[in-house]
Formats: structure tokens, sequence, C-alpha cells
């Protein structure tokens, strides 16, 4: 059956209604798994940071690793960020932690989307011009074709009144509909968002900070110890075929496809959590610590005693005594000697 959906059609057939319903099963049990994982989930956090600070980046062309990402991260220094992809990382990161520090109190209106923007740009001196308002200038997306050419992609709203008059509607219609499914509401704004792309640059980057938000805000609150971002990053193809195959059809067009696409990575990360949790669970004997430090060497293969101690706050003495136990537990593996001695998951 199709129905309207804001400006949007979407085909309600049983694929759909089966995937919102396995990621609710998932949230119904997710406050007694919160009062459960305790500690693990501070470190889950810690670690889906990283990630989707790093994906949502390089989805738009920064070169940075995950692991060079973490070091900026922790050694950042505002006044030094000299490189591009420095300044939009470290961006990244402030608006995603202000989200997560503040989602309850952001209210989605165009004032807090200029502001996270502005806060997503805050370090990008290239963007000084434009961070925390609507476009100026058409933003088309256009593919770069090997021979040097460039091809239309799809068509963005039009600066001025167009992109305002878009805007308003958009967020008109999330506040008011209260009949539609909030998974939905979720994957039509971001997919509405990108197709107005009302920023002169950022909306890549913006929309994915949205969909964290408004999953957040809908009490999704799970999604902040996983990266959908990363997720995202490893079908950046997929991504951005199903986005043109819907925009294509502009106005009017029917999105079943890209909900399907969206509601694919949003199940894909929840079983990759529960996955982790899954595996925390068959090490129940161990202590809090223990569990830390295990949980700490799967998502750092290669790290040493000191650096599980530094990050984990936990005397070097005590590391060495639980690496020692999970070594003989044959939970973990002992490589090299000396300096060079490293732990990975056996």
């Amino acid at each position: 059956m199709e129905t309207q959906v804001h400006t949007v059609a979407v085909t309600l057939d049983w694929g759909l209604l089966a995937a919102v319903s396995k990621l609710d099963r998932f949230d119904a049990s997710w406050s007694a798994i919160e009062r459960r994982e305790g500690q693990n989930l501070k470190q889950l956090k810690a670690i889906a940071t990283v990630r989707s600070v790093g994906a949502s980046t390089r989805i738009e062309g920064s070169r940075m690793s995950d692991a060079e990402v973490d070091v900026l991260l922790r050694n950042t220094d505002i006044t030094k960020l000299e490189d591009r992809d420095s300044q939009e990382v470290v961006g990244y990161f402030q608006a995603l932690d202000l989200i997560a520090d503040s989602y309850a109190d952001i209210d989605l209106t165009e004032n807090s989307l200029k502001g996270l923007h502005s806060e997503l740009l805050r370090f990008s001196r290239k963007d000084e011009w434009h961070r925390g308002n609507y476009k100026q200038h058409p933003n088309s997306v256009e593919a770069h074709l090997p021979d040097g050419t460039k091809r239309l992609v799809f068509a963005t709203t039009a600066p001025g009144f167009a992109t305002e008059d878009a805007m308003r509607a958009l967020l008109a219609w999330y506040a008011q509909d209260t009949a539609t499914h909030p998974l939905v509401k979720c994957a039509l704004f971001c997919y509405e968002f990108l197709s107005i792309h009302p920023f002169q640059d950022g909306n890549g980057r913006l929309s994915r900070l949205l969909a964290t938000l408004l999953l957040l805000k809908q009490g999704y609150v799970w999604i902040q110890y996983v990266s959908l971002e990363h997720e995202i990053e490893s079908r950046k193809t997929e991504y951005y075929r199903e986005l043109q195959r819907c925009q294509s059809q502009r106005p009017g067009e029917n999105i079943s496809s890209w909900l399907t696409f969206f509601f694919s990575a949003l199940g894909n990360v929840q079983q990759q959590l529960l996955q982790k949790l899954t595996a925390e669970g068959a090490n129940s004997q161990l202590q809090p610590r223990e569990k830390a430090v295990l949980l700490f060497v799967e998502n750092n293969p290669g790290c040493r005693s000191g650096v599980i101690a530094e990050r984990l706050a936990i005397p070097a003495p005590t590391v060495k005594k639980i690496l020692a136990i999970l070594v003989e537990r044959r939970l973990i593996a002992r490589h090299g000697s000396g300096p060079g001695l490293n732990y990975t998951l056996s």
C-alpha cells in the first residue's frame, strides 16, 4: 500500500514493517541491558565516537584513519588545527559531543540546526563565510568523471526563499506528524534534508549528526554505543545509489528503497552491539575490570599494558595481573617481549 508522508510516497510492505518491528523489539529490552552493562557501555561509547567521527569525515573526503582520529582527539590543541582534515574531525567531534550531552534540550528548529552547522564547521577556515547560515549559491550534487568533466547527479533546492520555505515545511511536518512511526520520520527527515541541501557545505556530515539526534530524541538511546556513520561508510556506494535513485524522481518520489537501506543500516549496527554485549555475557564470570580490559584489547589489537592502564585509569600493576589472568584463560594472546610486548584476542 502506497501512502503519502510529507512530500514523498512510501510503500508500506511486509519487509519494511518487519524491519521496524525488529528494531523496536531490541529497543524494548534496552533499559535492562543498560543497567546491567554499565562500565562496558562507557567504553563502547568512546570507541563508537571515534569511529563515527572518522567515518563521517572520510565519507566527505578526509584521509584520517580511526587511529589518527583517536590520537588527534586525545591531544587536541585548537590553536594548531592547520589542515582541513583535522579541522573537520574536531568540529564533527564537538558537534557529536554536544548532541550526546544535550539531545533532550535541543529543539528541532531552524536556529538549532544552524547552531549545529556552526558547531560542525567551527574550526574550518574555508567555511567561515557561510557557517551557520543557509546557502547563498546553488550547490547541486555533481559526479566528477575520469575525463575531468562533471555530470549532474541531482539538482538540490534553489538558494533563498525556496530553501527557507522547504526547511520550514520539513520542520513543521516533523513537529506536527504524530501518526508516522518515529523510525520512518527519522529516515524521511534525513532524506529530505539531504535533498534540500540547505547549507553551502557540510550537509552530508550534518545529516548524519541529525540522524543520531533524532534517534536519541525518539528514545533509541542505544545508537550512541555504535557507529551508524561507520556502517554508512562501509556501504557508501549503496548509500549514494539509494539517495540518487529516489531523488531522480522528484518531486513526489517514492522513498521506500531509501527507508529499506536506512533500516538495514540500523539493523546491522544494532546486531553488532548485541554481539558485543553477548560476548560480554559469555564472560560474565570475569570481574568488571577484567571485562573492561578484555573489551579494550578486542577493540585495540596490538595494545600494550601501559596504554591500557592510561586509557582505563587502572593502576599499571593491576593491569598486568589482569592481562596475565586473561592470557591464562586463553581469552587473549601475548605477542613479543620487553618494550614490544602487546596483546590481541586469542
